[in-house]
């Protein structure tokens, strides 16, 4: 197995648009980075739990995945397009109030066990790349730290943005949030079509 192609594949799949990513962007540019970096170390703690399960569980996720994976897929693509709504018809204020309550480390880390990119992720790395090469407890809770963390950085990548370009975004703040917006129904889209 190549290492190489391993952190290829899981910076790949870390820091393209799905909802960990989408909903840090959102929640830095609302609320800041200071206050979105809970959101995100959520999404470190929750995925750093789901690839330890999905690393453990391999064989057992994969005789029980084909049952699993369409209602997995419905129930995550229901919720992204939940998100997508609430997003699209918030604003400032009082809205912004209701919001907050979802930046936080508890919806982060509960976001990993509907998000369908991230399960779909966690099952494919470590059944490809992790268990079938590295037999020791030790190198493989090693590989689900280092996956993890890659994981973490591509959340904060985004919200780094969201919180840099806050002010240009305010401006633009209804476009943003349709784009937003639509970038969640286009990850709903392929993820339940793919």
């Amino acid at each position: 197995m190549s290492v190489l192609s391993l952190l290829v594949y899981a910076f790949v799949a870390s820091f393209t648009p799905g909802p960990n990513n989408i909903m840090s962007l959102y929640f830095a540019n609302q609320f800041g980075l200071k206050h979105t970096f809970r959101f995100c170390v959520g999404v470190g703690i929750g995925f750093f739990i789901l690839l330890s399960i999905a690393n453990y569980f391999t064989v057992a996720l994969n005789t029980v995945f084909p049952q699993v994976e369409y209602i997995m897929k419905l129930f995550g693509c229901l919720y992204l397009l939940y998100l997508a709504f609430k997003i699209m018809k918030s604003k400032l204020g009082k809205e912004q109030q209701f919001n907050s309550r979802y930046n936080n480390m508890k919806s982060g880390a509960m976001l990993q066990f509907i998000n369908p990119k991230g399960t779909v992720y966690a099952i494919t790395v470590t059944a490809t790349f992790v268990a079938p090469f590295y037999h020791h407890y030790l190198s493989q809770f090693l590989f689900v730290i280092l996956l993890a963390v890659i994981g973490f950085l591509g959340t904060f990548s985004w919200s780094l943005f969201g919180s840099l370009f806050k002010k240009w975004i305010a401006q633009y703040q209804k476009v943003f949030n349709i784009t937003m917006a639509l970038l969640l129904v286009y990850t709903a889209a392929t993820i339940l079509f793919h």
